[in-house]
């Protein structure tokens, strides 16, 4: 059932996605300041390929600020409206019954665009 709908996914609008994620990532690459943003924009570009069966958890950091430090910059920036973007989308689509397990994607996504450095996908 993962696979069908993942499946699904790619086909409606997921590849798409993940494209401009992928795309965002090189962007951020070509910048040494923008690397580590670029790393979270491949996480959200993995996750936004193949999203049913994937997890997103927090991982144990070192004690610090900088994974705070990050994600503020990072809402700052721009993540308000990734997750903003995800959040409308899941709401479209949990208008439906039929879009409902999608719909839960795209609120998955949206947590994880607002807040993804500290987090993995699995």
């Amino acid at each position: 059932m993962k696979f069908l709908g993942n499946l699904l996914w790619l086909l409606f609008g997921g590849l798409a996605t993940a494209l401009e994620y992928f795309v965002s990532s090189i962007l951020l690459f070509v910048t040494i300041v923008g690397i580590p943003f670029g790393l979270q924009t491949l996480k959200l570009g993995v996750l936004a390929l193949w999203p049913f069966g994937s997890q997103v958890r927090s991982v144990a950091q070192p004690t610090g600020c900088l994974t705070t430090i990050m994600n503020i910059i990072w809402i700052l920036i721009g993540g308000i409206w990734i997750s903003l973007t995800h959040i409308g989308f899941g709401i479209l689509l949990a208008i439906t019954i039929v879009g409902i397990p999608f719909a839960k994607q795209h609120f998955k996504m949206a947590g994880l665009a607002l807040t993804p450095f500290g987090k993995e996908v699995v």
